[in-house]
């Protein structure tokens, strides 16, 4: 894909907006650019278009500062405006509350919550803290750390 040139984009276009402490890429259509969030993927990001009523297509470096903050403002206010199978933390272990984790929320509780299965000592807790597949899948020959294995060639 071919860069457009800056004047084309005019004098307003920000080349990066920063929502939910990420970096998003201005060029980008706006429904893709939200995907770099951490917690939005292609369904969330194009609910929250709806919601706010921009175009997806459209590119996210085109928002006014007001647009951006009723953007900030629609990512935070995810969890109210969805139907509860559309959220990514469905009653919460701690709180009980149905929650929509977002940017660095996401990653400290995936870490809470793997450190809470390695002190039950549950199956899934052992199982990451030796480093193995925890879903079931093949692990004797498909996923391994390491050097490779296999037959190696007697050189002619």
């Amino acid at each position: 894909m071919a860069r457009p040139k800056d004047a084309d984009l005019g004098d307003d276009f920000s080349y990066i907006l920063r929502m939910a402490d990420t970096d998003m890429d201005g060029l980008k259509p706006l429904a893709i650019a939200l995907t770099s969030v951490k917690g939005v993927g292609n369904r969330t990001a194009i609910q929250i278009c709806r919601t706010t009523g921009f175009d997806p297509a459209k590119a996210a470096g085109h928002l006014s500062n007001e647009e951006q903050d009723t953007l900030r403002l629609a990512i935070e206010d995810y969890a109210e405006t969805v139907p509860l199978w559309m959220l990514n933390r469905q009653r919460d272990i701690e709180t009980g509350d149905e929650l929509h984790l977002t940017g660095q929320a996401v990653k400290l509780t995936l870490k809470d919550d793997i450190s809470r299965l390695r002190t039950m000592k549950c199956y899934r807790g052992v199982r990451h803290a030796s480093g193995n597949k925890v879903r079931g899948q093949r692990g004797r020959s498909n996923g391994r750390g390491g050097l490779t294995l296999g037959v190696s060639r007697k050189k002619a």
